[in-house]
């Protein structure tokens, strides 16, 4: 039977996962134009979700120690994950470009991306991205390891908080779909991605490096 205590220390965890992933981001706007999609949603949602529970898992148990005793590894990961950004955000400005919309219409069955560039793009926007090592790593670590044992309930809380979001959104996304049944729709949506992609990718660039 869970304690009070316990059960206190995964409802922090829970809370505190969703303030960290229920934000505009990179990995997110995948996510919703996957659910929009309705493109390999059960696969991007698993490659999300069990990577923050390898994240999380190695942040409670101490791992955010390697990123601070490692002073280089932070900035090869800024580097690398922001050219991916760019590149991304040039993808989506393309599409967002295209004078008729059409390439966007998410029944066409010809334009459907196979699975393993859809898994690897979903894999490199998050393990390429800085922050999440900041955040899981480091922020949630620091914080966890005040809850002495509960911090493995912690856990456990922010990893229900990130299966919850992320199912939630690529299969919450079908609520839109009338709205984006508009190619004009899926252009505003990609012309966003590509803002905000090259939003994400400057901010690392111009980070001051740790």
């Amino acid at each position: 039977m869970l304690t009070s205590p316990a059960l206190l220390a995964a409802g922090s965890g829970l809370g505190f996962g969703l303030s960290l992933i229920v934000a505009i981001g990179a990995q997110n706007l995948f996510v919703l134009r996957q659910g929009l999609r309705r493109e390999h949603i059960g696969a991007v949602v698993a490659v999300c979700s069990l990577s923050d529970v390898v994240l999380i898992t190695a942040g409670v148990g101490g791992a955010g120690a390697l990123i601070r005793a490692v002073p280089w590894l932070g900035g090869t990961l800024r580097w690398g994950g922001a050219a991916f950004l760019l590149a991304y955000a040039a993808l989506a400005g393309r599409r967002a470009l295209t004078a008729s919309g059409g390439a966007l219409r998410a029944d066409d069955a010809g334009i459907r991306a196979g699975l393993g560039p859809v898994v690897a793009t979903a894999a490199a926007l998050t393990w390429l991205n800085p922050h999440v090592y900041l955040d899981t790593l480091v922020l949630m670590g620091s914080v966890a390891s005040g809850l002495g044992e509960r911090r493995w309930w912690f856990a456990v809380g922010a990893v229900v908080a990130s299966f919850v979001w992320f199912t939630g959104l690529g299969y919450g996304a079908r609520l839109l779909r009338p709205l984006f049944a508009r190619p004009v729709a899926w252009r505003a949506l990609d012309g966003g991605v590509a803002v905000v992609m090259t939003a994400l990718a400057v901010g690392l660039l111009v980070a001051p490096s740790a």
